[in-house]
């Protein structure tokens, strides 16, 4: 039988509370950065080309902190881990804001981007990890709160973000402010983590045990190609739905931020409520659900025509809420793995973060792009197949 002896260790709901605050600081520095590109472009003179050639350096980035988290987090804790992370994405984005006002020179915001690729990576995988563990001791699913948390921090930013370029605040005065505000909350919250050290497999002579890759374990890979369709039925949404439903249903500009603000808004309310629905009815039944109500949520936005792809995109963000928090949980089922398989997890699936969107762009390029968001159709239903990978161990 279940028991929740954490729910009222107030050193554990410091913890939760103190995550909650991690996980929406990073989504507000991340957000703020990306509210000020149209500026960016503009202060650079530069294409289309060259901004994505940027956003390739963050990505580049990324895709080495990931992978090597799990082992920093294992030598020196998920505290220090995260602390680590977010002064490296810090420092990145001062970097390239400052050159950036000062110069059109794109060497030094290429190196600033990737060290804040590598930091926000880092500092991802190790939230994602206390949050494993903070669930762990409540003894009950609370991930989607803290992947929630993030979709509200990063509204938070893109709000502010959009004030500053309507009010003409400097670049480097926003960013700047921005990262002095992550740095003070980043360090609050992390203050409060509980896992100082992460737990390891051990001898009976108190030496420890050496496991072998995560990258060789077949429900761990699983679970991360389960997690890679959740991440690029996201990330397909939040770049193409406004402009599909501009390009493929005719409609204004305006109509198409509300389509997009209908996904969000539901993405966002399935993370918060989607906790009971775990608790009572378990990881496997509602991911299926999930999966197939991103499935219909799809082909409605498509087919629906402008009124009923309203309604395909409230669906759509309902059903894409849960993929990505639950494969961190069932990637942390055993404590002393956790920190090399949620590494692996989120390598793979922000694989889907990076490259999905372009993948869309392109499929459109040949169909419209309205038509190219059925891929989303089809990876769900790949997502539906493999959900089994993430049932609990110990069931």
């Amino acid at each position: 039988m279940k028991t929740n002896s954490g729910a009222k260790d107030p050193l554990i709901l410091g913890a939760r509370n103190g995550n909650l605050v991690t996980f929406a600081t990073s989504g507000f520095l991340f957000a703020s950065w990306l509210s000020r590109l149209p500026d960016i472009k503009v202060m650079l003179d530069i294409g289309t080309g060259t901004l994505s050639f940027l956003l390739l350096a963050l990505a580049c980035g990324s895709l080495v902190g990931l992978p090597i988290t799990g082992r920093v987090a294992d030598r020196i804790g998920t505290k220090s881990t995260t602390r680590l992370g977010g002064i490296a994405g810090i420092i990145g984005f001062l970097a390239t804001s400052t050159s950036i006002s000062m110069s059109q020179d794109l060497v030094v915001p290429i190196a600033g981007l990737v060290l804040v690729g590598f930091g926000i990576g880092m500092w991802d995988v190790a939230q994602n990890l206390e949050g494993t563990i903070i669930e762990q001791k409540l003894n009950k699913a609370i991930m989607p709160w803290f992947h929630a948390a993030f979709s509200g921090g990063t509204v938070l930013g893109a709000l502010l973000g959009s004030q500053a370029t309507r009010l003409e605040v400097p670049l480097l005065l926003h960013l700047s402010t921005a990262a002095g505000l992550t740095l003070l909350f980043l360090l609050w919250g992390t203050g409060k983590f509980i896992s100082l050290e992460v737990p390891r497999h051990k001898d009976s002579s108190g030496k420890t045990i050496r496991q072998k890759s995560a990258w060789t374990e077949p429900r761990t890979l699983l679970i991360g190609v389960m997690v890679l369709a959740a991440a690029f039925t996201e990330g397909a949404a939040n770049d193409w739905i406004a402009v599909a439903y501009v390009e493929g249903h005719k409609s204004t500009a305006t109509e198409g931020v509300f389509g997009l603000s209908a996904f969000l808004l539901f993405m966002t309310a399935g993370r918060i409520v989607g906790s009971m629905a775990l608790d009572k009815f378990g990881r496997v039944l509602v991911l299926r659900v999930l999966f197939a109500a991103t499935l219909i949520g799809c082909l409605l936005f498509v087919f629906g025509g402008p009124i009923g792809a309203y309604f395909g995109a409230a669906i759509w963000g309902l059903g894409a809420s849960l993929g990505f928090p639950v494969g961190m949980s069932a990637a942390s089922d055993d404590p002393k793995r956790a920190a090399a398989r949620i590494s692996v997890v989120s390598t793979i699936g922000y694989c889907a973060f990076l490259a999905g969107p372009p993948v869309v762009g392109f499929l459109g390029e040949a169909v419209g792009i309205l038509m190219a968001l059925l891929a989303v159709g089809a990876v769900s239903a790949l997502a539906f197949v493999l959900v089994p990978a993430a049932k609990p161990l110990k069931d």
